[in-house]
């Protein structure tokens, strides 16, 4: 579908193996969930053309990979964030940012300086160093400098893994402004339930270097089949739009509610 991210990959390196074929939607935010050791960085790799495999892949009308064809990695217009920040030590967090927006022309710039400070959150940090930032907000310095180079493809490799938890409470809430403000389509590695359940619009379930289910997350979080559980119970998740809140009462709520079956 040539508004798509089609892939094909079949690969294998000591005892593991990943043979993989989605479609995936070209909007939106795309999990990839799994145990560890499933597949699901091994799969991102193959996407950013750091993992050698055989197959195809193609971002809407644009092939990257195929039979005859293989685009190098930094020709390849997409943005990889990984678990650690890696921030330029030696460079504000403005300059940080600067770094790579600079370099794309102004006619190729699809996300604006102030809108990715202002998505994040990162108003009041531009003029300190990485050693003067939280963990939470290291990150959160990290994923704006990856959409200010204009990625038609932003690749995330368990972004919170490395954070604690009050870190991860304080940057979820701007993962989450990404479904409503962002026109780049997410592929998100975790192993975490809460994770998918706040962020995921497309869910794909691997295991052992294969999809056993793939879907809109309502779909495929519901199915009683599949050898995994979020938390205790299955779950499902209900979009909604509150109508009223009752000021009298105390309570906190996101874009999603997820509701045990």
């Amino acid at each position: 579908m040539k508004n798509s991210i089609n892939l094909c990959f079949s690969t294998s390196f000591d005892d593991f193996s990943l043979d993989v074929d989605l479609t995936l939607p070209s909007h939106g935010i795309s999990t990839l969930f799994g145990h560890s050791g499933c597949g699901k960085t091994t799969l991102l790799r193959c996407i950013a053309g750091l993992q050698p495999a055989e197959g195809h892949l193609t971002i809407g009308e644009e092939v990257w990979q195929d039979a005859d064809h293989f685009m190098p990695v930094h020709q390849r217009s997409l943005a990889y964030v990984f678990q650690e920040a890696s921030l330029f030590p030696h460079l504000s967090v403005k300059k940080n940012l600067l770094y790579g927006f600079e370099r794309i022309p102004e006619d190729q710039r699809r996300v604006a300086f102030d809108d990715a400070v202002s998505w994040l959150g990162l108003e009041e940090l531009l003029d300190r160093n990485p050693d003067k930032l939280s963990g939470g907000q290291r990150q959160r310095v990290a994923i704006a400098r990856a959409l200010l180079v204009s990625p038609r493809l932003l690749l995330m490799d368990e972004p919170l893994a490395a954070l604690d938890i009050k870190s991860k409470k304080e940057i979820l809430p701007y993962l989450e402004r990404l479904h409503d403000d962002l026109d780049i389509p997410v592929i998100y590695v975790t192993h975490s339930p809460a994770e998918v359940s706040r962020l995921a619009d497309y869910l794909v379930v691997l295991e052992g270097g294969r999809v056993i289910a793939n879907g809109p997350l309502a779909d495929t979080l519901s199915r009683l089949d599949l050898p995994f559980k979020f938390g205790e119970d299955t779950a499902v998740v209900l979009e909604c739009t509150v109508g009223e809140i009752d000021a009298s009462v105390s309570f906190r709520f996101s874009r999603r509610w997820l509701v045990a079956a």
